[in-house]
C-alpha cells in the first residue's frame, strides 16, 4: 500500500512522453550548436587587410565625386563668366547725359582737336573702352588729364576733370569711372574735352563723334 503511495507521488511520466521529451532535447541540443556554428561562421568576418581596402576604395570614390562636382561648379562659372562678358558692353559713352557743345573742327581761328561735352560739376566721367591708364594728372591747358590706351590700339585723352580717380598703370573696362567732370585749366565752364589719337599717343587725332558711333555710341 504504501509503495502505491509512492509511485502515485512521483507522477511518473508515460514511457511515450519520456521518449519525446529526450528527442525533442536531443533536437534542440543539435540546433543550438548549428546555430553556435553559424555564428562563428569566417564568411560573416571580414580581415582587417579587406577592411582597409574597403575604407580606401570609399575614399577614392568620394574623391572623385568631389572632384566631379568642382569640376561641375568651375564650368558652370566659367560659363556664366563668359556669358558675362559676352554681354558687357564693350565700349561706353565718356559722359553719360552730356550736351555736346563744341565739335571736332575749325574754332577761333585754329583747329579744335576733340569734342567738348558739357555736363553739371562732378558728373561721372567713364573710360569709353578696355584698356591701361598711360597718364592720369597735371598737364598744362587742361589742368587735369588721363590718357588712356584702348585695346583698339588708339589712345583716348579726358581733360578739365575736377578730380581723377584712377591712376597710370589702372586696368580699366569700358563703362569705368575715370574722373569726375569739371573746369579746370583752359576753360569756360564744366565741361569734358575728349580726343581719340588713332594708333597711340602721337597717332592722328580723329573725330571721336564718328569713332564712338562706330562702336555703337551715340552722342
Amino acid at each position: 500500500m504504501g509503495a502505491t503511495v509512492a509511485l502515485v507521488g512521483t507522477q511518473a511520466l508515460p514511457a511515450a512522453d519520456a521518449r519525446e521529451s529526450v528527442a525533442v532535447e536531443e533536437l534542440l541540443g543539435s540546433d543550438a550548436e548549428g546555430l553556435l556554428e553559424t555564428e562563428l561562421t569566417p564568411q560573416l568576418a571580414i580581415t582587417e587587410v579587406e577592411a582597409r581596402a574597403r575604407l580606401e576604395e570609399v575614399a577614392a570614390s568620394r574623391q572623385a565625386r568631389d572632384e566631379r562636382v568642382a569640376q561641375e561648379q568651375a564650368e558652370a562659372a566659367e560659363a556664366a563668366e563668359a556669358a558675362a562678358e559676352a554681354a558687357r558692353p564693350k565700349a561706353s559713352p565718356p559722359v553719360k547725359g552730356a550736351r555736346l557743345t563744341s565739335c571736332f573742327c575749325p574754332r577761333w581761328g585754329t583747329m579744335h582737336w576733340g569734342i567738348d561735352l558739357a555736363a553739371p560739376m562732378l558728373t561721372p566721367e567713364y573710360a569709353v573702352e578696355d584698356g591701361v591708364v598711360l597718364r592720369a594728372g597735371a598737364a598744362s591747358g587742361y589742368g587735369l588729364v588721363v590718357y588712356i590706351l584702348g585695346v583698339s590700339g588708339d589712345v583716348t585723352v579726358y581733360g578739365h576733370m575736377e578730380k581723377i580717380t584712377v591712376a597710370a598703370g589702372d586696368v580699366v573696362s569700358a563703362g569705368d569711372q575715370i574722373a569726375l567732370l569739371g573746369s579746370r585749366g583752359q576753360s569756360t565752364g564744366p565741361h569734358l574735352h575728349f580726343e581719340v589719337h588713332s594708333g597711340g599717343v602721337d597717332g592722328k587725332r580723329v573725330d571721336p563723334v564718328a569713332w564712338l558711333r562706330d562702336r555703337g555710341v551715340e552722342l
